[in-house]
């Protein structure tokens, strides 16, 4: 298994692979997304147009099983740096962390480990900022789409020294499996960048 990191520019030709792990991945609990090809191109647009953008990639011999990527926050759309701005907090300062996918045969060996090791050593080199950010969409604990074994990434996040900041939040549209575009709630999880 190796782990790489690159920019996105470098890896933007394997659109169709990475548009693929997206969709797999967050098709399942809790994002039930519906993701298409279009959608998945403008979603990487951002990313490639940043030139202090990260892709982390993960593979298994030649086979991608994971990726992750991040993007200083004023890279990316006002909807992820408008709920900083209304808390006070300049984006300016904020290294944004976009997602993390990997696999289900591949969770628990230190991937997402790996990922967030590469993404904040990435947002370090840059010299510049104070926070790291991600979005972790809300669900209602009652949802019965909720499969029976899932487990939430919370307790991860809070070992690696993120928490979640309850004044911030992001809405983003997006297909949801059996209910097309709908608004949904994004918490914002940070942690002071050490240097």
């Amino acid at each position: 298994m190796s782990i790489k990191r690159n920019s996105v520019l470098g890896v933007y030709g394997t659109f169709a692979i990475w548009a693929q792990l997206r969709i797999a991945v967050f098709s399942a609990w809790p994002y039930l997304y519906e993701g298409d090809a279009a959608y998945e191109r403008a979603y990487l647009a951002a990313d490639a147009a940043s030139p202090e953008s990260v892709f982390v990639l993960a593979r298994a011999g030649e086979t991608v099983i994971g990726a992750s990527t991040g993007l200083p926050l004023l890279d990316d759309s006002g909807a992820f740096h408008a709920p900083f701005r209304a808390a006070g907090i300049d984006p300016a300062s904020v290294f944004y962390f976009g997602e993390s996918v990997l696999l289900p045969a591949y969770r628990g060996q230190g991937i997402g480990h790996a990922f967030f090791d590469q993404r904040e050593a990435h947002a370090r080199a840059l010299s510049r900022f104070a926070l790291t950010a991600f979005c972790s969409v809300e669900r209602a604990p009652e949802d019965p789409r909720k499969p029976g074994d899932y487990r939430s990434n919370d307790v991860f996040w809070r070992k690696r020294g993120y928490a979640p900041q309850p004044g911030l939040r992001v809405h983003l549209e997006w297909a949801e499996l059996q209910h097309g575009e709908i608004d949904h709630s994004l918490s914002v999880w940070t942690r002071a960048l050490p240097q």
